[in-house]
């Protein structure tokens, strides 16, 4: 399924030079030429990446992708600006970003630092329904993000890395603020109703995360 990415950028010829280039690489490109038209697209439409230059009309860079974060919009972003200072490239990853390109850059810088980005995503884990990104320990279902609490989240990670095995009881009750048989499988209940993962109890020596 091919990429679609969107662009932020005010310089009407940048613009376009960006889009034809990530058009001939095979992605799909939408173009927003201010932030309060960018905004409305990712309202309308759901994107892989986002590029955003900092200093557009209406809404900054910097301020749309504060907001997305803030409505669990956990999109990559990159930003590219002229603007150098410290403090705003501190901000820019603050807020949520990934990359950082300053201006003036060769038009093909984009589109090696894209690539790299979904290279980088490719290490996403499938099972089932889900989806997990062990880099940003994302897990989704679909386009939702799964909100798991501390303990839910370390079952997590303990069953899917142990696909089809079994995980010792002691293990996953690791796990836990209260270590006791009954609070693990008070625990491993809410874990299936989170996940609608399959859980089997492998009686006497601990549970597996069963992929069907």
């Amino acid at each position: 399924m091919k990429k679609r990415i969107l662009v932020l950028e005010d310089d009407y010829i940048l613009a376009e030079t960006i889009e034809e280039l990530l058009e001939l690489e095979g992605y799909i490109v939408s173009l927003a030429y201010d932030g309060e038209e960018a905004s409305i697209l990712t309202y309308e439409n759901k994107f892989d990446l986002y590029i955003f230059d900092i200093n557009v009309p209406e809404i900054d860079g910097l301020s749309l992708l504060e907001a997305l974060r803030e409505a669990d919009d956990n999109t990559p972003a990159i930003f590219i600006s002229a603007l150098v200072d410290i403090e705003t490239i501190a901000t820019a990853f603050n807020v949520g970003a990934k990359d950082y390109i300053k201006k003036p850059f060769f038009p093909e810088e984009i589109l090696i630092r894209v690539n790299a980005k979904f290279k980088q995503r490719s290490n996403i884990i499938k099972i089932e329904h889900l989806t997990y990104d062990p880099k940003s320990r994302i897990v989704k279902e679909g386009e939702k993000i799964l909100s798991m609490g501390d303990v839910q989240f370390c079952l997590w990670e303990k069953f899917i890395n142990s696909i089809n095995r079994v995980v010792d009881k002691s293990i996953l009750m690791d796990c836990l603020n209260q270590y006791s048989s009954v609070a693990l499988r008070v625990a491993l209940n809410k874990f299936k109703q989170t996940t609608k993962l399959k859980i089997v109890n492998i009686r006497g020596v601990g549970y597996m995360l069963e992929k069907r």
